[in-house]
């Protein structure tokens, strides 16, 4: 069992949970994630590690209430406790002296960035970090990312909040302004990966991109998060989870993405009793 010590929402539908697992904050490094079930009968979640202390013997990890066992995780309190954790998990980031280095997290994807940021610019690397989300309420960590960057950029979709706009607008701009990028890192839903991976492309720039498809035992044999990489069948658990960006097939990720969406919803509805879109008025006497 793997007690929560705290527990904080950073966003609508985004929480944070801070867990006793001494073992793997020992080990973690930037860019690895993790397995967690939260009871017998659940589901395997990976989760990339947003943070560890291996002084404390904790790790934070950074998740969406999107399904049955993301929102079961998200109903646990702090006394309370996860039933396995498994981990470090994958190959870390490899870090090094490239010179300026420029880390973008879109949505929940802030939350991996952020140790990378962290390990690249302790390395001696200048970090441009860009972070953006749909909304201004669904951003978070801002300051904490700050703490290890050069310089952070922030851009919304609709405007709410600094730049209106996409991660891709903000990062050419940057590039079109004149600044000398030598290696890029991205994390974030699918669609914004590619995006990034597509306009780097353009400048020359080598892109890391972190991938997040359906994952089961994270060991390599279900095959559940089977990829093309360069043409070739790789497994995100084992061989990744990151993948130079430039050479990932992301419309055949896309589409393993959209397997199981049918049981994903099935599956709520059994556990809410209500059909997903439905809208019932509540009795509020």
């Amino acid at each position: 069992m793997y007690p929560i010590v705290k527990k904080e929402r950073l966003a609508p539908e985004v929480l944070l949970l801070e867990v006793e697992a001494p073992q793997i904050a020992r080990k973690a490094k930037a860019g690895q994630f993790m397995i967690l079930r939260v009871d017998d009968p659940g589901e395997r979640i990976p989760l990339t590690l947003a943070d560890w202390d291996a002084e404390r013997g904790t790790i934070t990890l950074i998740f969406q209430e999107v399904g049955v066992s993301t929102t079961k995780l998200g109903m646990l309190n702090e006394g309370e406790a996860i039933l396995d954790c498994v981990g470090p998990l994958g190959h870390a980031s490899e870090i090094g002296e490239y010179g300026t280095v420029v880390c973008i997290g879109g949505g929940v994807g802030i939350a991996p960035i952020y140790p990378i940021a962290r390990a690249q610019r302790e390395a001696g690397n200048r970090v441009v970090s860009i972070m953006g989300a749909r909304t201004k309420n669904l951003l978070f960590w801002e300051d904490k990312l700050r703490t290890v960057s050069d310089e952070v950029l922030v851009t919304t979709d609709d405007g709410s909040y600094q730049r209106k706009g996409f991660v891709t607008d903000v990062l050419k701009l940057l590039l079109d302004e004149g600044e000398h990028v030598d290696i890029a890192y991205a994390i974030g839903p699918v669609v914004m990966m590619r995006a990034v991976s597509h306009l780097t492309m353009e400048y020359g720039i080598h892109t890391v991109v972190s991938l997040n498809p359906i994952m089961m035992d994270g060991t390599g044999m279900c095959g559940a998060c089977r990829v093309t990489v360069d043409g070739e069948t790789k497994f995100a658990c084992v061989d990744g989870p990151e993948f130079d960006g430039h050479k990932v097939d992301f419309v055949g990720l896309m589409k393993r993405q959209q397997m199981y969406l049918g049981q994903e919803k099935e599956a709520m509805e059994r556990m809410t009793g209500l059909r997903i879109g439905d809208c019932r008025l509540r009795n509020t006497k």
